[in-house]
């Protein structure tokens, strides 16, 4: 669980970061998921959108991907996702 002020150190860095990631018409599933997961371990920290043609609640997906991929929901903004998970092999963030 991140604390208030890891949260706002997250959001910080993350304020550059384009989306790497669409949640579209299809929704989320396990392919999406899998591939979230994988960059997290990369990254350590990403932005997902959620697109317009979307009618699912972008709290909802957040929180579906956060679960899936055992990762930190940071914030969700609009139809933007921020979520966080700390890398085991791939480590660049340290944390507040």
């Amino acid at each position: 669980m991140l604390s208030g002020k890891q949260k706002r150190y997250l959001r910080g860095l993350a304020h550059g970061l384009q989306p790497i990631f669409q949640v579209g018409k299809g929704g989320t599933n396990d392919q999406l998921i899998r591939h979230i997961s994988e960059a997290l371990e990369r990254r350590e920290l990403i932005k997902v959108s959620v697109l317009n043609n979307n009618l699912d609640d972008p709290r909802e997906i957040a929180e579906e991907l956060a679960a899936g991929a055992g990762a930190e929901l940071v914030q969700l903004i609009g139809r933007t996702i921020i979520l966080y998970k700390e890398s085991k092999e791939y480590k660049q963030i340290e944390l507040p």
